[in-house]
């Protein structure tokens, strides 16, 4: 019976000071679009706020006497646009005292649900949830309902240059932009002239792979030795397409590329020309 009644304590909507609402110390947002919380401070003027925020109780002992507070877990958009235009009270619902590491769970989850964290924002709370609080990759995934490889992906744009870092938050540049860029990170120089080139002639993101592919491939047939490159060549021109070869000692291998099923069915009859049954 105890246990129904604390349960139910703990889903009870309560009205709150938003003076007395402490930020979340964990929330991964860095930006908050002026005039998007604009148009929610003024759908909360004319309806109220219809979704309580979620906090956590704080109780400190100081020589006046016992101080109460109350930090954010989740809400701060509907926070700030009710403090915006001067609510003094706002509807919360209280959670028991709460680790650090489901604070910053708890801030990233709804973000996510929401999609309100640009990817940087998402991809330092997941690098702070793996250095801080030991988590995995693919226990961040099953938090917010999202494969690994989304995870391990979003963690790679950390290993972008500053630049694109901030390009991507501001929005300069998308998240599929950091693809191609990415496949350039062990050359810096053909990595940053691909992003400049995105920019000064707003190159689409499969445009942006086509030229990546274009500097690996010449990078790779470079470092080929005479003999082979004029045999990649050779391949080149016979197959009407374009051709890798990988050499590692004496072994090795070959890529043949096709853009089309068509393509793909004009380099088989080349390679193995269709056998003709009489009768």
């Amino acid at each position: 019976m105890d246990e129904k009644i604390n349960e139910k304590r703990k889903e009870s909507v309560f009205w709150i000071e938003t003076s007395r609402i402490l930020p979340n110390p964990f929330q991964p947002r860095r930006e908050f679009d002026e005039g998007a919380l604009k148009d929610l401070a003024e759908s909360i003027r004319e309806y109220g706020v219809l979704q309580p925020v979620v906090v956590t109780r704080k109780e400190t002992q100081t020589n006046t006497g016992r101080v109460v507070e109350y930090e954010l877990l989740a809400g701060e958009r509907r926070l700030r646009a009710s403090k915006l235009i001067g609510l003094h009270q706002i509807p919360v619902i209280i959670r028991e005292q709460t680790s650090d590491k489901v604070k910053l769970e708890l801030a990233i989850v709804e973000n996510v649900q929401r999609e309100d964290l640009n990817p940087l924002e998402k991809a330092r709370a997941f690098r702070q949830l793996i250095d801080q609080f030991g988590m995995l990759q693919r226990e961040i995934a099953e938090k917010i309902g999202k494969s690994r490889e989304v995870v391990a992906n979003t963690l790679r744009l950390l290993t972008l240059p500053q630049e694109m870092q901030t390009a991507v938050a501001e929005g300069k540049i998308t998240e599929g932009h950091t693809r191609p860029l990415l496949m350039l990170t062990d050359h810096p120089d053909d990595q940053k002239n691909l992003y400049q080139n995105i920019l000064a002639n707003s190159l689409s993101v499969r445009e942006a792979e086509r030229a990546a592919r274009n500097i690996a491939t010449e990078r790779a047939r470079a470092s080929l030795d005479p003999e082979t490159r004029n045999l990649q060549q050779k391949l080149e021109n016979a197959l009407g397409t374009r051709v890798h070869i990988e050499k590692k000692g004496p072994k090795g291998k070959i890529s043949i590329e096709f853009f089309s099923e068509e393509e793909l069915l004009s380099i088989s009859d080349k390679i193995a020309p269709p056998v003709a049954f009489t009768a």
